[in-house]
C-alpha cells in the first residue's frame, strides 16, 4: 500500500503535468492568431504579450509544483512526518495545545516556502507585464498581516474541532461538520467588515451618477444594496475586478479602482448583473449545499478511518497520533477527489453560463457583457486559446472567446458595440 499510494500521487502529478504541456503546447500553436471576437481590440504585438505572460505564469507553477511534490514525497513517506509525529509528542502531553502545535507549525512552514515564489510572482513576472503596484514595504506587511489572521482563524477551527473530538469520540465527525459550517458563514459575515479592511480603504463610489444606477439595476433584479463602494486595488496590482458581499436578500457591492477606470458605465453594469445572476440563480446557496454534503461525507469517512490500524503505514509508520492520521487521510482523500475536478469545473461553468444569459435578460444589453469581458481579457492578458481539454478539467468559466461568441450571438439584432462604451 505504500508503494502504491506513491505511484497513485506520482500519476496524478504526472497527468497535471501532462495536461499543462498540452496546454502550453496549444498556445505556441495558435497564439498568433487573434480570435474575431478581438479584431480591433487586440492587436498582434498585445496577443504575443498575452502568450508570454501566460508561458512566464506556467513556468513558475512548474517549478513550484515540482518542489512542493518533492516535499510532499519526502515529508510524508520520507520519514519526516514520523520525526515531526514524535517531537511534537514531547513538546505537550495535552491533546488540544499538541494539535494545534502541529498543525499551525506545518501552516507556517507552507506560507514560508510559498514566499520565494510570492516574490517572484509580483517582483519579476507581475513587474515586467506591468500589473505590480506594491512595494517590498507593503507586501511584507500584508505577509504579516495574513500570518496574524491565519494564526487567529486557523488557531479557532483546530482549537474548535480538536476539543469537540474530544468531548464527542462517538459524534465528533457531525459536531466538527456543524462548526465549520457555522464558523464559514460566521467568517462571511465578519470578513468585509474586519478582514477585508486590513488590505483595501474602501469608500463609496465616486463616480458620477454610477450608484444610481447600480441601484436602479439591483432593484430591477429584486435585490436590496446597503453599500456600493469602490476599493484602492491600484495599490497592489492593476489587475481588476468586482464582487458582491452579503447573505440575504441585502447586498453589499465593491469595485475594483481599476475596474472604473477601464470600462464604461454600462459595461460595469453588465458585469454587476452577471454577478446579481448567480444570487438570483442561487448558485452560491447551490454550491454551499454541495460542498458542505460533501465535507460531511468527507468526516464521516474520516471518523471510519481515524481507526484503522493500517493508515499510518500508508506513509511508511507503524503509528501515528490523531494529527498525524487525519494529515494522512487529507492527503488520500485529495488523490481520491482528483477525478471528480472535471465534474465540479463542468458545474461551475455552467454557472457562469447560466449568470451571461441573466445579465443580457436584466440589462437587455448583452454586448455590453462581451465587451466588458474583451476589456477584462484584454487588460488583464488572459489567455484565449487555452486547450479544450485543459480548459474542460481546469476552467471555473467558459474560456472567454466561447462566452463572447454566445453573447453576441444573442446580440445579433443591435450594432456590435465590442470594445465600445461611453461614460
Amino acid at each position: 500500500m505504500f508503494m502504491l499510494l506513491i505511484a497513485i500521487y506520482l500519476l496524478v502529478f504526472g497527468f497535471r503535468s501532462w495536461l499543462l504541456s498540452l496546454n502550453l503546447k496549444h498556445l505556441k500553436a495558435h497564439g498568433k492568431t487573434v480570435p474575431p471576437e478581438f479584431e480591433g481590440v487586440i492587436d498582434p504585438d498585445r496577443l504575443g504579450r498575452i502568450s508570454a505572460y501566460t508561458l512566464e505564469k506556467s513556468r513558475i507553477g512548474i517549478v513550484e509544483s515540482v518542489i512542493g511534490s518533492a516535499i510532499i514525497i519526502v515529508f510524508l513517506f520520507g520519514g519526516v512526518l514520523g520525526a515531526y509525529d514524535q517531537w511534537i509528542g514531547t513538546m505537550t502531553g495535552s491533546f488540544l495545545p499538541g494539535g494545534l502545535l502541529f498543525f499551525l507549525l506545518l501552516l507556517y512552514a507552507e506560507m514560508l516556502l510559498d514566499v520565494p515564489f510570492s516574490l517572484y510572482r509580483n517582483f519579476r513576472i507581475e513587474n515586467k507585464y506591468g500589473f505590480n503596484t506594491m512595494s517590498l514595504r507593503l507586501w511584507a506587511v500584508d505577509l504579516a498581516k495574513s500570518a496574524l489572521i491565519s494564526t487567529v482563524l486557523g488557531g479557532i477551527v483546530v482549537a474548535g474541532a480538536l476539543a469537540i473530538v474530544q468531548e464527542s469520540p462517538a459524534w465528533w465527525w457531525l459536531w466538527v461538520w456543524a462548526f465549520f459550517l457555522v464558523f464559514g458563514i460566521f467568517i462571511m459575515y465578519l470578513a468585509p467588515y474586519v478582514i477585508e479592511p486590513l488590505f483595501f480603504k474602501f469608500e463609496p463610489l465616486k463616480a458620477e451618477g454610477l450608484e444610481d444606477k447600480v441601484r436602479e439595476l439591483m432593484e430591477r433584479a429584486g435585490l436590496k444594496v446597503s453599500r456600493v463602494f469602490q476599493v484602492d486595488a491600484s495599490r497592489r496590482s492593476r489587475h481588476s475586478n468586482a464582487y458582491f458581499t452579503g447573505i440575504g436578500r441585502v447586498k453589499r457591492i465593491v469595485l475594483f479602482d481599476t475596474l472604473l477606470e477601464q470600462m464604461s458605465h454600462g459595461e460595469i453594469l453588465a458585469v454587476l448583473a452577471h454577478e446579481v445572476g448567480h444570487w438570483k440563480k442561487r448558485h452560491v446557496l447551490k454550491g454551499i449545499v454541495l460542498t458542505e454534503t460533501l465535507a460531511l461525507i468527507g468526516l464521516y469517512l474520516a471518523y471510519q478511518l481515524i481507526s484503522w490500524e493500517g493508515l499510518p503505514g500508508l506513509t511508511g509508520l507503524s503509528s501515528a497520533s490523531f494529527y498525524a492520521r487525519t494529515l494522512i487521510l487529507g492527503f488520500v482523500g485529495s488523490l481520491t477527489a482528483f477525478p471528480l475536478t472535471p465534474l465540479f469545473t463542468s458545474i461551475s461553468r455552467r454557472y457562469e453560463s447560466d449568470a451571461d444569459r441573466f445579465a443580457s435578460e436584466l440589462t437587455r444589453r448583452p454586448e455590453e457583457l462581451a465587451s466588458a469581458l474583451v476589456k477584462l481579457s484584454s487588460e488583464n492578458l488572459s489567455n484565449l486559446h487555452p486547450h479544450p481539454l485543459y480548459a474542460k478539467f481546469y476552467y471555473s468559466h467558459p474560456p472567454v472567446v466561447e462566452r463572447i461568441r454566445k453573447l453576441m450571438a444573442g446580440a445579433s439584432s443591435r450594432e456590435p458595440v465590442v470594445g465600445r462604451g461611453e461614460q
